[in-house]
């Protein structure tokens, strides 16, 4: 059999995403560690499959000016996709080259028929470029949905809670790449010092401008680097450095990290709390505790006990009382759809109401352990209000003991806390506010 190129692994990994309902980062993890593909061709798969996905709401509504009433086969329809994905949004493959590599997967998939088809559909496309300026009828929110590809549904949502401006830059910030970023641990060595010596071999790395520990590093892969090895540094996105910083640990306290896998929060509360005091870090799946094991091992951290225990059955495990409690909650996701683009397309309004009441749940659990005069914060990586503020309030006012800690900003670095509702103890930091995830962080102290 001949050997498949980018475009034709690409298609692979879209066709079992569809008709599997499986992960395309993990469907491509599974493709890139075959280690059939050289850097350049793992990383062009790597962007036709994320960007036809992110995409896929517009690619279809272009789609449809040309193959209308035509029932295509799933492996056509991704085929049509991914060529017009190449042709719109990659400038630096001549339209042409996708046009021909398109018919030439279709002669070898299909027959003849499909491949002039995949062949008319394109060049109809190339021909009438106005197409992609076509806009749906329909209201504001119809339009944007069909512009910025995202589920008019959620496209409505969002403007019910942020506006038609903050939701157009919401959508296209998820429809930028995600950039890499590393959390420096300071039990070794201070930001500064990592900076210097990453900077020997990526010049480009640079200080986050949110977090104060974490650094932008541009050299893509930074796991497969020797200073992840050593232990100098965690992968993970600017705003979840915020969330260990607003427990505002100390050393030897004793903490609970009640949803903790894969540990990259667990392990920055153990740097604040310079190594000392006692972490109890749960997860609901066995594979995952040793996940939160490794690393900490990979640290050269010793305070963290990982434990296999579903967070709402933590109170009835005789764990004690706790000085600080993180509830990371398990979410809708949407603020992480540049890392995970088919988040959009397989949630719906029913998932977000099902899992607002779960995150309530663990929320009334876990509290209860925290010793009087703790702090507790309640984060998550959605931008779904009822999901985060509705949880938080509701949960306030249904618990006198707690209140919502306004002194959460003197915790956050200073961009930030510009992002602070009022001073009601909570911050919801937007995609595009810095080219980073969408987190919802919120504090709340027990008052007896």
């Amino acid at each position: 059999m001949a050997h498949k190129g980018a475009r034709e692994i690409a298609l692979d990994v879209l066709n079992r995403v569809e008709q599997h309902k499986s992960y395309s980062n993990l469907e491509l993890k599974h493709v890139l560690e075959r280690g059939e593909l050289r850097a350049p061709d793992a990383g062009l798969v790597t962007e036709l499959v994320y960007g036809t996905i992110q995409r896929r709401l517009t690619l279809d509504e272009v789609l449809a000016h040309f193959v209308r009433g035509k029932k295509l086969q799933l492996w056509v329809r991704n085929l049509l996709r991914l060529s017009l994905y190449q042709i719109r949004y990659l400038d630096r493959i001549p339209a042409r080259a996708a046009v021909h590599e398109a018919v030439e997967i279709a002669k070898r998939r299909g027959h003849q028929g499909i491949a002039s088809m995949v062949n008319g559909v394109l060049r109809n496309v190339l021909r009438q470029p106005d197409v992609w300026e076509r806009l749906p009828e329909g209201d504001a929110a119809r339009r944007l949905a069909v512009e910025e590809s995202h589920p008019e549904w959620l496209v409505r949502r969002w403007i019910a809670a942020y506006g038609e401006a903050a939701t157009r830059a919401i959508c296209a910030s998820n429809n930028r790449p995600p950039h890499a970023s590393v959390r420096v641990n300071t039990l070794k060595l201070t930001r500064d010092e990592l900076l210097e010596r990453l900077r020997e071999e990526y010049p480009d790395a640079a200080p986050s401008p949110l977090s104060p520990h974490g650094i932008l590093f541009p050299g893509g892969h930074a796991a497969g680097t020797r200073w992840f090895s050593e232990g100098y540094f965690t992968v993970q996105d600017e705003s979840s450095m915020l969330v260990a910083p607003a427990l505002a640990v100390q050393p030897g306290m004793r903490v609970l990290d009640a949803c903790a896998a894969p540990g990259g929060k667990t392990t920055h509360l153990a740097e604040l709390m310079q190594n000392k005091g006692e972490i109890v870090a749960s997860d609901v799946h066995p594979h995952k505790r040793e996940l939160i094991a490794e690393n900490a091992d990979r640290l050269g951290i010793s305070i963290i006990t990982p434990i296999t225990s579903d967070a709402l059955d933590l109170p009835d495990r005789g764990l004690g009382a706790f000085d600080r409690i993180l509830l990371d909650a398990p979410c809708s996701g949407f603020g992480v759809i540049r890392r995970k683009p088919d988040l959009k397309w397989n949630k719906t309004p029913d998932d977000v109401a099902a899992i607002a009441d779960l995150q309530y749940r663990l929320l009334e659990r876990v509290a209860g352990m925290l010793a009087p005069g703790g702090l507790l914060v309640y984060s998550t990586c959605t931008i779904e209000p009822e999901e985060n503020q509705s949880v938080v309030r509701r949960f306030v006012a249904e618990h006198p003991e707690f209140a919502l800690d306004e002194a959460l900003a003197q915790d956050l670095p200073e961009a930030a806390r510009e992002k602070l509702d009022g001073h009601a103890g909570y911050v919801q930091v937007l995609p595009h506010h810095f080219d980073s995830d969408g987190f919802f962080i919120a504090r709340l102290k027990r008052k007896r």
